[in-house]
């Protein structure tokens, strides 16, 4: 028993280690106005463009693992930037779109473009085949998390 808490405990910290690491990757050069967060609700954004996907704010919070205030005050923020844009949905008009607005992605396209051939670079280096093991293998952990995260009754 005391060995098998020991290795939990390793594992807490490997996984603490390796969520520290990837936050050290988040990098752009144009973007010294935006914290972190406001980095990572654009980038869910651009994801989701890259998937034929919009998000809503609902969507957004639960990505980004904040309420739907602080996501609603992000939002209000980077909409006074000029940076986002609430887009009413055709049917329903209760639902706004948050979208990334075309001066943004003038701005912050050297960013992307940047980032892209960042993550090409790693790719090539790293192996396709390993990368799309590596996503694979990641995005099947977090479906388990997520299950046992539900079943423990931990957070939303």
């Amino acid at each position: 028993m005391k060995n098998q808490e020991k290795q939990n405990e390793k594992y807490v910290s490997m996984l603490f280690s390796m969520l520290r690491k990837r936050d050290g990757l988040a990098f752009a050069n144009g973007t010294d106005d935006l914290n972190g967060t406001e980095m990572r609700l654009l980038g869910e954004i651009v994801a989701a463009g890259y998937e034929g996907r919009r998000m809503i704010s609902t969507q957004l919070a639960k990505a980004l693992g904040v309420t739907r205030s602080a996501v609603s005050q992000m939002v209000n923020r980077l909409e006074k930037e000029h940076i986002i844009r609430r887009v009413a949905d055709d049917v329903d008009r209760k639902i706004f779109y948050v979208e990334i607005t075309e001066e943004a992605l003038k701005k912050y396209g050297k960013d992307l473009e940047n980032f892209k051939q960042f993550v090409a670079n790693v790719v090539a280096e790293f192996g396709e085949e390993e990368f799309l093991k590596l996503c694979n293998t990641y995005n099947a952990f977090l479906e388990i998390a997520r299950k046992e995260k539900e079943l423990l009754g931990l957070g939303k």
